[in-house]
């Protein structure tokens, strides 16, 4: 192998987004890019991390693999590119140094820019840091997750030791390994915990402050307002967002600069117009029993019946526990509801019996986890530290509980979380495309449908505002003109007059 004096590299390489300097550049390139020069050729074998027996750098295909094989791992690369929304690979710091490797023809690039992006990907959505352990996660978790060919798991841990090898050259020369886009997201994440913002809104914050950073490529330029308000204009004229998209941008932003710039006082001098109110869509008591009838499991059956009965939101059903629900009052009690508000309302009496019959087997699921020694249920952080223990007791135990344990998003730890979102709103939606209900059904239509029913019986504004917990009143008032539009279905039209 020729020494590394002996190549010829052309302009330095970008480590970090700087280029490589003149001693670099004498010495052969930036210190990620040498890696790449004195790497092997395709063929050859490399020390890589313990992620598989086999480390051998295989940039094509084996040869001597059978064709069954080669095709059945073409269908598995295009799927794994299929299961994942590939982010921007030049947004990351290793791009500019791949890119620029001599060694590697376009094929290879190809396929270590598509497991790279699948890993940043990943560690995003994970909140992990750019390190070994990250790496090794991935590699348990994603890869080793799914049968693979031998080839394939060959290759992959080829472009993972690459990757690992260049986190190490970068931590010499002293350069952060994290995009510019990850540094914002992260420190957006770590002010929003520290004022006690919920986990979903720092996830917010932190996709548009990393979308904004990655827009604006610099770190001087993130820091301009005018910038800023370069990229909202953006998203209005030429993203074309709705206002609600263009409000969350907003707000992003001015948390990024507020609380992690430390800027007192911004003004993006951005102006939306008002925005149109919007009729709810409601289902009629016939629409409701076609759509609870098609709804094949008996526990989404019974969420959504407890839903339109009692008006809650979907975050507050799924996060009901045992001892919110009383049986003999027939109430439902909200904790931390919109607003980190509690309320009660009401629980509809044709359920009680189900409900019981679920929270008895659900004390089958609560026992068993604890003699394996399952960690408890998911506890608001001051309350986990106040009680550490309560998560393990029943009166905390999920009403309506997954049916197998998973990690937790935030903490890591691995326990029973309740029902997911996504799951019981694809049920609804799979039960409405059965019936033939021609509305938009969403699990929040419930939320409407217990609203404009009530008005319809006859209950006050007052007492409808208490039970859907509305800060205000005018919010509760859009349901009266759901109520009149029905009402003035009995009007002829002229033209049948």
């Amino acid at each position: 192998m020729s020494s590394v004096r002996e190549q010829s590299y052309g302009r330095p390489a970008k480590v970090n987004g700087l280029a490589g300097s003149t001693a670099q550049r004498r010495r052969g390139g930036s210190p990620a890019r040498r890696y790449v020069a004195e790497s092997p050729p395709a063929g050859g074998s490399q020390q890589g991390p313990k992620l598989h027996e086999s480390k051998s750098h295989e940039s094509k295909l084996h040869k001597s693999s059978p064709d069954v094989a080669m095709a059945a791992g073409k269908v598995s690369a295009r799927n794994e590119r299929r299961s994942f929304s590939a982010p921007n690979p030049e947004q990351f710091e290793w791009w500019a140094d791949l890119s620029a490797a001599r060694d590697l023809t376009r094929h290879d690039k190809a396929q270590y820019t598509f497991l790279l992006s699948w890993f940043e990907s990943w560690r995003a959505k994970s909140h992990l840091a750019p390190e070994r352990a990250s790496a090794v996660g991935f590699w348990r978790s994603q890869v080793q997750s799914k049968e693979r060919t031998s080839w394939q798991e060959k290759q992959w841990a080829a472009i993972i030791s690459w990757y690992l090898r260049w986190l190490e050259l970068c931590q010499q020369q002293g350069k952060c390994c994290e995009s510019l886009a990850g540094r914002v997201r992260s420190a957006v994440d770590h002010a929003g915990a520290r004022r006690g913002l919920a986990y979903r809104t720092r996830l917010t914050y932190g996709g548009w402050a990393a979308r904004y950073a990655l827009w604006a490529g610099s770190r001087s330029r993130v820091l301009d307002t005018e910038v800023a308000r370069e990229w909202l204009s953006h998203l209005v004229v030429d993203r074309a967002v709705a206002f609600s998209t263009q409000k969350q941008a907003l707000n992003a932003l001015v948390f990024l600069y507020k609380d992690v710039c430390g800027m007192e006082e911004v003004d993006l001098q951005v102006r939306f117009r008002k925005r149109a109110k919007r009729i709810p869509v409601v289902l009629n008591r016939t629409e409701l029993a076609q759509l609870f009838a098609e709804i094949k499991d008996p526990m989404h059956r019974l969420m959504a019946e407890l839903q339109y009965g009692s008006g809650l939101r979907l975050r507050e059903l799924l996060q009901l526990r045992v001892k919110d629900i009383d049986l003999e009052a027939s109430t439902v009690t909200v904790r931390c509801g919109k607003g980190d508000k509690d309320r009660v309302t009401v629980l509809p009496r044709s359920l009680q019996a189900r409900l019981e019959t679920l929270i008895e087997e659900n004390r089958k699921v609560y026992l068993a986890d604890r003699l394996e020694r399952q960690a408890g249920v998911y506890l608001p952080p001051a309350l986990a530290r106040k009680m550490p223990r309560a998560g393990e007791r029943w009166p905390w135990f999920w009403i309506f509980p997954q049916g197998k344990t998973s990690r937790d998003p935030e903490s890591g730890v691995v326990r029973r979380h309740h029902v997911v979102a996504g799951v019981y709103c694809h049920a609804l939606r799979a039960a409405s495309q059965r019936t033939c209900i021609s509305k938009r059904v969403t699990s929040h239509c419930l939320r409407h449908s217990f609203a404009t029913h009530l008005l319809e019986a006859g209950t006050d504004i007052r007492t409808l505002q208490s039970l859907l917990g509305h800060a205000d009143v005018t919010t509760t008032m859009i349901y009266t003109h759901v109520v009149e539009r029905l009402s003035r279905a009995g009007v002829i039209s002229p033209l049948d007059g």
